[in-house]
């Protein structure tokens, strides 16, 4: 009886295109028992793993009986409910939301009895203060995100250029006239010793021409963030340029590995490495208050800054880099794969650009272009290793490109 109550109900369903939904409409004519069969086979079969609004998978559980978590977003408090068997338990999982695409963290123990024992105990009365003064701390931050200088606009339409398979000179050239500054800039580095013309380049089309358009748009990016991450950080105890070299490592690094195994992600690999630790320049005045904590903490050489982080803050800079890239607009793509590059099992899908950042991040840590913390502190995934079929030769490879890069580009990106 229930089958047919459901496969009835069902009749009555079809999908709304894109929005991933289902909407009600009055079925042509009676089910006939093999409508019902094939429904309920179709039913099962699709199991709802979308994130469907939460009055359509209600709808649902009525006749399946499936337990479900109920997710609300920070931003905009749009509701959704997903089934249980969707999320890993033992595992934080981050998904933008469908709505206002911030993003959402899940977390569901790998014990159930955990989650019944976290449900019925109440936190402590010392435990109270320490949770509501990491979500004021986080809300202070973010606040302080709109008070950074945005990303320069020649930044952002340089990226443009490098996503449109179909854009030319005129396209870069509107973009380097807009910022005089910037054009002689490329003139100088097209000129430089890294890219062997040295003299020969003499006009920004002359440099499109021998350089080819997306060096030239990468050449852009390069100097339109160098002063941006080109900072002390005090907290962290970075010299002035350190970011920004660990930063040009992990771009190239990032393009290299993509160009050997997934080209169309070279684009998005280098502008998402270049950013991918902007978070830091946020986060580094409240580490430095708290600059005592982190230095007992690591003092024994057993925790990383990361891991300092997420105990002493409650949250981690890639977060904080996630929501900058959201103030400044950057691909979703990207900003997911910015966000779990620390940990890209986090993710619920997509993970190949994050996996490509992960060991990135990690070779330039090992080629001595990180933030002076020790590579063993940083254990590199065998998930990301086997996902792009790398050996650990083979980053020895990568990591000597990337060491020869960063030596090369910085000093002509000085002299530039």
């Amino acid at each position: 009886m229930e089958m047919a109550t459901l496969s009835e109900s069902l009749c009555r369903m079809r999908f709304a295109g894109r929005s991933g939904g289902f909407s009600f409409i009055q079925p042509m004519r009676p089910p006939s028992l093999r409508r019902i069969l094939y429904l309920d086979i179709f039913c099962i079969s699709i199991k709802l793993i979308q994130i469907l609004p939460a009055r359509h998978v209600e709808f649902y559980n009525r006749h399946r009986k499936i337990q479900y978590m109920k997710i609300t977003c920070s931003q905009c408090r749009k509701t959704y409910q997903i089934p249980d068997e969707r999320i890993p338990r033992g595992k934080e999982i981050v998904f933008p939301c469908p709505s206002c695409k911030s993003l959402i963290r899940i977390y569901l123990p790998a014990d159930k009895s955990e989650t019944a024992a976290s449900a019925a105990k109440a936190p402590s009365a010392s435990e109270q203060p320490a949770a509501q003064q990491d979500q004021d701390l986080m809300k202070k931050i973010l606040s302080a995100v709109e008070d950074l200088p945005p990303m320069p606009q020649i930044v952002l339409k340089a990226q443009q250029v490098m996503a449109n398979p179909n854009a030319g000179f005129k396209e870069i050239g509107a973009i380097i006239e807009t910022d005089q500054a910037i054009a002689a800039r490329v003139l100088r580095m097209a000129n430089s010793s890294y890219y062997g013309l040295s003299g020969m380049v003499t006009s920004v089309h002359q440099a499109s021409v021998v350089l080819g358009l997306k060096t030239l748009a990468e050449l852009i990016l390069l100097l339109g963030t160098s002063k941006l991450l080109d900072r002390e950080l005090k907290g962290y105890g970075v010299d002035s340029g350190s970011l920004w070299k660990h930063s040009l490592a992990v771009a190239f690094g990032s393009k290299l590995i993509a160009s050997k195994r997934i080209p169309k992600f070279e684009n998005d690999a280098f502008s998402a490495g270049l950013i991918h630790d902007a978070g830091k320049l946020v986060l580094d005045p409240y580490v430095f208050q708290k600059k005592s904590d982190f230095d007992a903490l690591m003092r024994e050489g057993k925790k990383n800054f990361l891991d300092a982080e997420k105990e002493i803050l409650g949250f981690e800079h890639a977060e904080l880099t996630a929501e900058l890239c959201r103030f400044w607009k950057i691909p979703e793509n990207q900003t997911l794969a910015i966000r779990c590059h620390h940990e890209p099992e986090q993710m619920q899908e997509e993970r190949k650009l994050a996996y490509i950042l992960h060991v990135a991040d990690v070779i330039a840590i090992r080629s001595g272009c990180g933030t002076g913390e020790s590579a063993a502190l940083y254990p590199l995934q065998n998930a990301a290793l086997e996902d792009l079929m790398f050996s650990e030769e083979d980053l020895n490879g990568i990591q000597k490109g990337v060491t020869d890069y960063v030596e090369k580009i910085s000093s002509d990106l000085v002299k530039a």
